[in-house]
């Protein structure tokens, strides 16, 4: 069963995207900073990320860059109601970028996509 990390400081966010995704087979795993985040990836060996990029007063893009720098394996998807962090050519570390929205079928297809190439 593949494990997923969900970095999201909005617990809301977590408790979501984390029943959605056991619904769908998955394993999950949480954290809201970037020090729980990074924590997590050592500890847990996640087989993908969701990022959000606004973490309280932290950034995603610290996490993003300290992160594929330990796993360069590790698939993220960034997932933020922001879309201007697009623009930002850090956030091109990451495998895939994808706007927040209620509708979580894009999110989920591309995790999957995602991990059907790691094989």
């Amino acid at each position: 069963m593949p494990k997923i990390l969900i970095v999201d400081d909005e617990k809301n966010v977590r408790k979501l995207y984390s029943e959605e995704l056991q619904r769908e087979g998955y394993e999950t795993v949480s954290a809201s900073t970037v020090s729980e985040a990074i924590d997590a990836v050592d500890r847990e060996s996640p087989d993908l990320m969701i990022l959000d990029m606004k973490l309280g007063d932290e950034s995603g893009i610290d996490a993003l860059i300290e992160i594929v720098e330990k796993r360069k394996d590790l698939p993220v998807v960034i997932n933020s109601a922001y879309s201007v962090f697009r623009d930002n050519f850090q956030t091109w570390a990451a495998d895939a970028y994808l706007v927040k929205s209620v509708d979580l079928g894009p999110l989920k297809q591309k995790i999957r996509e995602l991990l059907e190439q790691q094989g």
